[in-house]
């Protein structure tokens, strides 16, 4: 029997609508959107995750379960009550200067929220893995723009093409360039001297793999254990947090 109180995909989940409320509480995010129910949408969303904590079914049987569709049904009607899908150009309107790193920040957590939950059947149907790896997702990239980070000559800002969507990636190696095919493990963002980043790379020894195998988008192949020691330890972070 699968120990569904254990799973660390149901963990994530847990804690990203936990950071997501936090998010809603504590941002000033400005223009036409409705707090009081997108926070009312999340906090209900807690019992269906409780509900799959006790449930002691497999994976598969997980992710087919009721509470998964009313999880999803939550995340689309809180996109909609924050603007529609269009809602991180809107709130980025509103502001200019330092409120503007703040605000990205704020909204790649949002970003971050949305997409644990919309991919946690995807993520189920891996079967039973007693990893924190397995509570985020690891995904095929492509380098589409490299630059130096504008506040020091340390960090790298990477534009990463995941096939349907793109990300922010900030790494200390510097060799990266332009159409490297990365792993990336995308984890609960993180503010590097204002920019943030929505992921790290996969690597281990002499910087990060770059010519990981895989459709844009979709799980890396032939990825070393190794790889995926960092993504493991902070993920391990987050649960705790």
């Amino acid at each position: 029997m699968w120990d569904t109180s254990k799973d660390y995909r149901l963990k994530v989940a847990e804690k990203a609508i936990e950071q997501f409320i936090r998010v809603v509480e504590g941002s000033n995010l400005r223009g036409s959107w409705n707090k009081k129910q997108v926070r009312m949408i999340a906090k209900n969303m807690n019992p269906d995750i409780q509900t799959l904590y006790y449930s002691y079914v497999t994976p598969q049987e997980l992710a087919k379960a009721p509470q998964i569709d009313n999880l999803l049904n939550s995340v689309d009607e809180i996109i909609e009550n924050l603007g529609g899908e269009d809602y991180s150009r809107k709130f980025l309107s509103e502001v200019k200067g330092d409120e503007r790193e703040k605000l990205e920040l704020s909204l790649s957590k949002i970003k971050f929220f949305i997409y644990t939950i919309r991919e946690l059947p995807a993520r189920l149907n891996l079967g039973e893995i007693d990893d924190p790896v397995i509570g985020v997702d690891i995904k095929v990239g492509e380098l589409v723009s490299v630059s130096k980070h504008p506040k020091t000559d340390t960090l790298m800002v990477c534009n990463v093409n995941l096939g349907s969507r793109a990300i922010t990636v900030i790494t200390n190696d510097l060799s990266v360039k332009d159409n490297d095919r990365v792993g990336v493990a995308l984890l609960p963002p993180s503010a590097f001297m204002g920019i943030s980043s929505e992921g790290m790379f996969l690597g281990a020894g002499e910087g990060i793999l770059k010519n990981v195998e895989g459709e844009l988008g979709s799980l890396p192949q032939h990825i070393d254990v190794a790889a995926l020691n960092e993504t493991r330890n902070l993920v391990d972070q987050f649960i705790k947090e």
